[in-house]
């Protein structure tokens, strides 16, 4: 199972750069990343380059228990993909702009330790969050 590739993508109804600029701002990290209601991300840290570190602290809201999600990018296109390493795994997104808003594709390697379809439903309810997050940032600036 560790070899196996997990995709999920959304679709954002907003412009590129401010895409990009949510799923990349460490302020914008705190408000998306989350896989449910009941968990939240505390603090984020991004340094943006090839060879630059990231990381998240994921925390239960009721304090029981708690992570850090945290590796290194492996490559860097602005406005078009991000490449990471995890914990000896790898992932890729890709940005895909068109049709009023942009594609967001993340494709990441499966860990042992969950099912594939637990695995996939996390990432897809955080890049789920991610897409209303931008989307009302963006709508509410506009107003």
């Amino acid at each position: 199972m560790a070899n196996e590739k997990i995709t999920v993508e959304t679709f954002v109804a907003a412009p590129l750069g401010d895409v990009w600029h949510a799923y990349v701002t460490p302020e914008d990290i705190t408000q998306w990343n989350a896989a449910s209601d009941d968990w939240h991300t505390t603090r984020a840290e991004v340094d943006l380059r090839e060879g630059g570190a990231f990381s998240s602290r994921m925390e239960a809201k009721d304090g029981s228990m708690g992570f850090d999600f945290a590796g290194t990018y492996t490559k860097v296109r602005p406005e078009s993909e991000i490449e990471y390493e995890f914990g000896g795994r790898h992932a890729q997104v890709d940005f895909v702009p068109g049709n009023g808003g942009v594609t967001v594709r993340v494709a990441f390697d499966a860990e042992d330790t969950h099912p594939i379809e637990m695995q996939r439903d996390g990432w897809q309810a955080i890049l789920d969050n991610f897409a209303r997050h931008t989307e009302a940032k963006v709508s509410g600036r506009d107003a």
